[in-house]
C-alpha cells in the first residue's frame, strides 16, 4: 500500500505526518503537492512551506518466490 511521509522543517515546529490510503495519488500543480483519493483532493501542501515528501511503501504480503 502506498504511504507518504511529510516532514516539515524543524523551525516550523510541526509534527511529521504519515498519510496512508490505498487509493491515494500525489500530483504537483502550481507550486502545490496535491494528494487526491477517490473523493477528490484530501490534502495540499504548498512548496514554499519547505516540507519534504517521501513515499514509504509497506509490504502487504510476503514477496513472491523467485522464478525458476
Amino acid at each position: 500500500m502506498p504511504a507518504y511521509l511529510i516532514q516539515h522543517p524543524a523551525e516550523q515546529r510541526r509534527e511529521d505526518i504519515l498519510v496512508e490510503d490505498p487509493d491515494l495519488t500525489l500530483t504537483f500543480a502550481g507550486g502545490w503537492a496535491v494528494f487526491t483519493d477517490t473523493e477528490g483532493v484530501c490534502l495540499a501542501v504548498p512548496s514554499g512551506q519547505g516540507a519534504h515528501i517521501q513515499r514509504v511503501d509497506t509490504p502487504d504480503e510476503e514477496p513472491a518466490p523467485p522464478r525458476e
